[in-house]
């Protein structure tokens, strides 16, 4: 039985699991919004809610710790730079899924995650 044992597998060892959360983090603070399988999408959001909750105060420590985890200059700043004060007023939420639909090649469940704010989807007409 699973009980009380949080978080997706998504088919990974522990450190490959860590490095695509990793992965994804980073190219979401970078674009603010990426397309991904909505299983992915759902473990990023507990990722990356804490980070952005770090960025919301900007000191060394906040900045170190973040870093710690994403591994990346240029994320980090942009975290700190553009996505902490966008959100100083927000209790929590920062991040949205919207789900597209299944993917062509496997009908996986693709979904879109976005920060709030930033990343925000515009529909085509």
């Amino acid at each position: 039985m699973r009980h009380r044992k949080a978080g997706r597998r998504l088919g990974r060892t522990t450190s490959h699991r860590k490095a695509t959360m990793q992965s994804l983090a980073v190219a979401l603070f970078t674009h603010y919004a990426i397309e991904t399988t909505l299983a992915k999408a759902k473990e990023l959001r507990r990722f990356a809610e804490p980070l952005v909750t770090l960025a919301k105060k900007d000191n060394v420590t906040n900045r170190r710790r973040a870093f710690a985890a994403l591994r990346d200059k240029t994320a980090v700043k942009r975290l700190f730079d553009e996505v902490g004060p966008t959100n100083v007023d927000r209790p929590g939420g920062y991040t949205r899924v919207l789900k597209l639909g299944p993917r062509l090649g496997d009908a996986a469940p693709m979904s879109r995650i976005e920060l709030v704010g930033l990343g925000e989807y515009e529909e085509e007409e």
